[in-house]
């Protein structure tokens, strides 16, 4: 595996984590944790695209 493979699926992995924390801010947590899970998935969104923008510079 090459470096552009290795942040391919860093990235795909963040994007799936991302969307599992704000599914649980969403459904799971009605309370003020809810807001904390789907804003730390929206920073995963955030790392992942950062990742997807690194492929081919580094």
């Amino acid at each position: 595996m090459n470096k552009n493979t290795v942040l391919s699926w860093a990235t795909l992995i963040m994007i799936f984590v991302g969307l599992a924390l704000i599914a649980l801010g969403a459904f799971r947590y009605d309370e003020v944790a809810g807001w904390g899970f789907a804003s730390v998935g929206i920073g995963f969104f955030a790392n992942a695209w950062v990742f997807n923008a690194l492929k081919g510079r580094v």
